[in-house]
């Protein structure tokens, strides 16, 4: 099947998490994604865990492996000149020019916005910055985690009066900005087919993240209120939390919003309660005691039969799944190919995801496993370079190419 991005190029100069995973969506969908690296100065997920079989290596990590499907690698030391050149070479044939730098390190390297658009009148310009190209914070450096703890994200997150917990991982990384600007991308590349016109596209990261607790924004907006930590609770619902089941480590999360669904879910489990807990406002007032009475019932079951068992009755549940579970386990991603195996010359076989959606007719899904450092150097020289064999071994041996 075809691939909608099919005839565009990227220069792709992003590293790390969200900015790869942009380029990643890209690449998926057809796009051939060039991603520029250098053994002078890896990018920092080369090195991250988890490694295949456990054994550290460039080509090895898993979370690297998961950002940079579909994609290509060329390396090339753009801080010497003749680097440089063929960076621009590249970009002369080039749709899109991403980086996620903090702002002036492109223009520092030779390959700002205004040098590049010489080069290639009507390119697209991205550049995913965490404070964004203006403003007094606009030179601050940082990462998923730092985007979430300046947003309020992370003050939400965790038990009440407790110190913030976090998402556990670095959530602005995976979801809100890496989809924000291909969907900026996505907009700005139909635009330049229909009148050739490019676009500077400057993506502060921190706003997007900003998007994922509009409800908390509004409260204050609106109300003055600011909103805390409040674990798994809701403010209006109770029961509602994460309660432990049968083996270890298993859990279900159980929702109850209606009397119809507290008087379901004591059916399921045999409960005999007292009359104060029938009302919402008293299930709100006893929600401590409820807790502790579910967790004895719920631990005498499977937690997957249990979900089965109150999702028929009307009750919103379901298992707590781990990345076992996710990956061997679930029918509903196996019914939709969610996962595919792609052989990478180096690891092996290796599970990859492929994107939410599926189109009807073209392709979605990796076409190919992440490239090892440089894989395609020579490759790349050849077709879009125009560099011969012997060139691109003189560079190799002048560490141009390298």
């Amino acid at each position: 099947m075809k691939r909608l991005l099919e005839g565009v190029l990227v220069a792709d100069f992003t590293w790390i998490g969200a900015g790869s995973y942009t380029t990643k969506l890209l690449a998926d969908l057809g796009a051939d994604v060039v991603k520029i690296e250098t053994s002078k100065r890896l990018d920092t997920l080369r090195l991250a865990k988890p490694y295949k079989d456990g054994i550290p290596g460039i080509n090895r990590s898993g979370y690297f492996a998961d950002r940079n499907s579909s994609k290509r690698s060329i390396t090339i030391n753009i801080k010497e000149e003749q680097g440089l050149i063929l960076a621009k070479r590249l970009i002369g044939n080039a749709h899109i020019v991403t980086n996620n730098f903090t702002p002036g390190i492109m223009d520092k390297l030779g390959l700002g916005y205004d040098v590049v658009r010489t080069i290639r009148p009507g390119i697209i310009y991205v550049s995913m910055s965490m404070q964004g190209a203006t403003g007094p914070d606009r030179n601050d450096l940082g990462y998923g985690l730092t985007i979430g703890a300046v947003t309020g994200l992370q003050h939400l997150t965790g038990l009440p009066n407790k110190e913030p917990a976090g998402t556990g991982t670095n959530f602005p990384d995976h979801i809100p900005n890496p989809t924000h600007a291909a969907f900026a991308i996505l907009a700005a590349l139909r635009h330049q087919r229909r009148t050739g016109v490019g676009q500077s596209i400057d993506i502060a990261q921190t706003e997007p993240t900003i998007a994922m607790i509009g409800p908390a924004v509004m409260d204050y907006e609106v109300n003055g209120v600011i909103q805390n930590r409040r674990g798994n609770r809701h403010p209006k619902f109770a029961p509602q939390g994460v309660f432990p089941c049968k083996g270890r480590d298993r859990w279900i999360a159980i929702t109850v919003q209606s009397d119809k669904q507290w008087a379901s879910l004591c059916e399921v489990l045999g409960l005999i309660v007292p009359a104060e807990w029938a009302g919402g406002a008293g299930r709100l007032r006893y929600q401590g005691e409820i807790e502790q009475v579910l967790s004895v019932a719920s631990s005498k079951w499977d937690s997957l039969e249990l979900a089965v068992a109150l999702q028929n009755m009307g009750v919103t549940a379901g298992p707590v799944q781990d990345a076992r579970d996710v990956l061997e386990k679930d029918a509903q991603l196996q019914d939709r190919k969610h996962w595919i195996s792609l052989d990478h010359p180096e690891m092996g076989p290796s599970t990859y995801n492929c994107a939410p959606f599926r189109f009807s007719n073209a392709a979605s899904a990796p076409s190919s496993p992440a490239p090892m450092l440089g894989q395609h150097t020579q490759e790349i020289g050849r077709e879009l370079l125009g560099l011969s064999e012997t060139e691109i071994t003189a560079l190799i041996e002048k560490n141009i190419l390298v």
